[in-house]
């Protein structure tokens, strides 16, 4: 059966206290949209429909980022759930799939539990996801007769018998699509909100002699974000599940509290994360590597076997290769560092290549701006560059070749040369004594007023 996806991401979110819309607030690096997108890849829909509204420009922005194919759809006013459905009649016009509904705002709805719903589809127009939560709590009640829905009752509705019932509604659905806009056209906003629910398509679809089901997911799954505390603690729940895959899958993460990850970090098994080091978007790191404590790493790859930190940064673009070592305090910036070559500390290399094997001294930098391009810095096989190095790209430094420390290498070397490019030393004798007198007596003089 195919599937259309509808996202509803209209809300303004006014207890964010942001001009930012709602959905587009990130969790591990990714608008709280992309990740329900994520979710709902795993049925790979035909079709994907955004219903947006408050930001709708931008909202389209971040969901054509995700995904170029999605579909945006305005709702220009919210007048509730069943009327943000409505909106998209004219984009799943002559679909007859399988809809389901998820939330902007609700990220954390696992695709393992939507391949649930889909299975549980069978003989029902509609199936309904539920969690279970304390009866206090003023959820919407599913009211169960065996394995058929028999109601979705909101708790100021509820009787103290259905106010008893724990299962709970999450708001996402799975809607037979031949049926769904006749359900949909069949709803009123004759309540206290004035809006279109579509909780109410249960009772309507059980009226036209229809079924509906529920099943069951973690509650951690439904938590909606509506504010910056559930922001944060949305962003805790992320990390803590997120690490806790990795180390299922065989890494090691040895502070996993301190480690802070990507909505997509990919780490392979037996690699060694230590304490305090954070992963921005499109990372991967292969199994072996070991990345130490204090380092910052976004849009880069990390082969096997290398070691990166402590106190390194990799930026986007960086590419290691097996067995490189990248050190303390060390940038690496679209580069690619070859097999077995070194970048021990206090170094930047941007916008280079270095080859196998070659040892890149401290202090050395690739100074690849001008103040308006960007130039490349390649260095050979098994070059050694002398500490406090300035590489003043565009420039080549050969296989086998070496720079004198200190030097600013400006043309290029060729294989097995030695460069020493520094300015001649002249020692003045007696001139630093005589500087330090004549500050001295300045320093002395504009403390007393004088010029």
């Amino acid at each position: 059966m195919s599937i259309a996806l509808v996202i509803l991401a209209a809300g303004k979110g006014s207890r964010m206290k942001s001009d930012l819309p709602k959905v587009l607030h990130q969790i591990a690096g990714a608008p709280m949209l992309v990740h329900a997108m994520k979710a709902g890849a795993i049925l790979s829909p035909e079709k994907q429909v955004i219903v947006a509204g408050h930001g709708a420009e931008a909202v389209e922005a971040a969901a054509k980022a995700y995904d170029p194919d999605a579909t945006v759809v305005l709702q220009e006013e919210q007048k509730g759930t069943g009327h943000a459905v409505i909106v998209t009649r004219e984009a799943l016009t002559g679909f007859e799939g399988d809809v389901v509904v998820l939330y902007g705002d609700t990220p954390f709805v696992q695709p393992e539990t939507l391949e649930r719903m889909v299975a549980a589809r069978k003989d029902n127009a509609i199936v309904v996801l539920g969690f279970q939560a304390d009866p206090s709590e003023k959820y919407g009640r599913l009211v169960m007769q065996g394995d058929t829905l028999e109601a979705i009752t909101e708790f100021a509705d509820a009787s103290d018998e259905v106010r008893a019932i724990t299962f709970c509604n999450s708001g996402v659905m799975l809607i037979d699509g031949k049926v769904i806009f006749d359900l949909l056209d069949a709803t009123n906003n004759q309540n206290a909100s004035g809006e279109y629910y579509l909780t109410d398509l249960v009772e309507i679809a059980r009226n036209k002699g229809l079924s509906s089901t529920a099943i069951s997911c973690d509650a951690s799954e439904t938590m909606g974000v509506n504010s910056r505390v559930h922001l944060a603690e949305a962003e805790a729940a992320f990390q803590a599940r997120a690490r806790q895959t990795l180390m299922e899958d065989g890494v090691t993460l040895i502070d996993p509290t301190t480690v802070h990850l990507s909505h997509d970090t990919v780490i392979g098994r037996d690699a060694i994360i230590e304490q305090n080091v954070v992963f921005g978007p499109e990372v991967t790191i292969e199994s072996g590597a070991r990345i130490r404590a204090f380092s910052h790493i976004e849009g880069a790859h990390v082969s096997r076997g290398a070691t990166v930190g402590p106190y390194a940064r990799l930026r986007p673009g960086a590419e290691l290769a097996e067995d490189t070592h990248i050190g303390n305090f060390v940038e690496i910036k679209n580069a690619i560092i070859d097999e077995g070559a070194k970048v021990n500390h206090l170094s930047y290399i941007g916008d280079a290549a270095v080859g196998t094997k070659s040892n890149i001294g401290a202090g050395t930098i690739t100074c690849n701006y001008d103040g308006v391009f960007k130039h490349k810095t390649t260095i050979g096989k098994n070059a050694f560059i002398g500490s406090n190095t300035m590489l003043v790209a565009p420039v080549t430094v050969g296989d086998d070749a070496m720079t004198g420390s200190g030097s600013v290498i400006t043309k290029d070397i060729e294989d097995g040369a030695l460069a020493i490019a520094r300015a001649q030393q002249v020692n003045k004798a007696g001139m630093a004594r005589k500087l330090f007198d004549m500050l001295k007596l300045k320093k002395k003089n504009i403390s007393k007023g004088e010029k």
